[in-house]
């Protein structure tokens, strides 16, 4: 996801293969390790589509892929995930504000601020 996040447009798989290879993504080929296959980086996209983290363009051969939403979407989801799931959203809440740096929570004060919260 992180190639594809840094990404200005679409991918082939091919093309995340060998970024993939290029960065040593994840322990996968780092000097004298072998280059994941073009059909297990395949399946991966499959299954990210399907969960609707990775959207394909079908038009072209070889199909390109995109992210489906941003890196900074995709955390601020997962964080109102984690929040939904709470049983004590404040408790949630005061700690997470309570182990922010200064400069965070300043950022938070001046976000809600301009939300007019």
């Amino acid at each position: 996801m992180d190639i594809l996040w840094e990404s200005s447009g679409t991918l082939s798989a091919y093309e995340l293969q060998d970024s993939l290879a290029a960065t040593g993504a994840a322990g996968v080929a780092t000097s004298g390790s072998r280059k994941l296959a073009a059909t297990t980086v395949l399946t991966v996209l499959s299954r990210l589509e399907k969960k609707g983290f990775v959207e394909r363009e079908r038009a072209s051969r070889p199909h390109r892929y995109r992210a489906a939403a941003s890196r900074e979407d995709h955390m601020a989801e997962l964080m109102h995930q984690v929040l939904g799931d709470a049983l004590d959203r404040t408790a949630v809440l005061e700690r997470f504000i309570g182990r922010a740096t200064e400069g965070e929570a300043d950022t938070l004060r001046k976000l809600l601020d301009s939300a007019g919260r």
